[in-house]
């Protein structure tokens, strides 16, 4: 086991700090600041108000805003969550030519840059799809939210079959059971954690995904953090930025942690 120095632990725990302070203050600062009764957002902060969540819960671009995000993380959660779950059994349960390119293909959208799969699928709508008279509209950005979304079910699943002790299965078989029992009744509840996991991650990733969005965004339609992206030229909706800034912040933050309790969870009844 290493062991450091004290010296060497100091400076180490300095780092960290140093690191999670420049990571999370400017976040803090963004939900303190919807709290300001100022229009224009300024610190130190004079007076404190939750005039600008008021005006938030009732702005209509925003309620439209809002409900784009959760339609279209929904939409692309439920893509991830069918071909990351299939995806993931069949790379653990069978072996056939390719495996390991299938799995390269599942994982790179991840690793892609953002404007990269934006571009591609943009093109792939306007220059291919439409002149031959396919319009994607909305189900495009959905289906682009999707490809990169699968990736968290994809790795969730797949960690949690290699664990599965497959002899359990090939008892309930032994026993009688169909294979739709098997699954239901033995194998899912064994990665069900994993699953819902995956979906949470996915639905996060969604949520708060900018770059893809911007190129595939049918005219009109805004999601939260297109929103923000839009009005951050404007220095009078700074506010209200702050506002919707603080419900993607959360709306990042609560999915992650739930993720991670269910993780704990599984790991400790192992």
């Amino acid at each position: 086991m290493l062991r450091l120095s004290l010296g060497a632990k100091f400076t180490l725990g300095t780092i960290v700090a140093i690191s999670l302070a420049f990571m999370y203050i400017p976040l803090f600062l963004v939900v303190i600041n919807s709290f300001s009764a100022a229009r224009i957002s300024s610190w130190p902060i004079t007076s404190f108000s939750t005039i600008w969540w008021e005006k938030a819960f009732v702005s209509e671009p925003i309620r439209a805003a809002l409900l784009n995000s959760v339609i279209v993380g929904l939409g692309a959660t439920t893509i991830a969550l069918v071909l990351g779950t299939l995806v993931a059994f069949a790379l653990q349960r069978y072996t056939f030519f390719g495996k390991q390119s299938v799995n390269l293909l599942v994982v790179l959208p991840i690793a892609l840059p953002g404007i990269v799969t934006g571009v591609a699928l943009n093109n792939t709508y306007n220059r291919v799809l439409e002149p031959i008279g396919i319009e994607v509209g909305y189900f495009g950005m959905i289906i682009a939210h999707g490809t990169f979304c699968i990736v968290m079910v994809f790795n969730n699943v797949l960690a949690r079959l290699r664990r599965i002790n497959p002899s359990i299965e090939e008892a309930s078989r032994d026993l009688g059971a169909t294979p739709m029992q098997t699954f239901r009744l033995v194998t899912f509840p064994q990665f069900r954690s994993a699953f819902v996991a995956g979906a949470i991650l996915a639905f996060a990733l969604s949520f708060d995904e900018v770059v893809v969005t911007i190129f595939t965004a049918p005219p009109g339609v805004d999601t939260l953090p297109l929103w923000i992206m839009n009005q951050m030229a404007r220095p009078n909706e700074a506010s209200l930025v702050n506002v919707v800034a603080t419900v993607v912040i959360l709306a990042s933050f609560i999915p992650v942690w739930v993720s991670q309790r269910l993780a704990r969870g599984a790991d400790e009844r192992e």
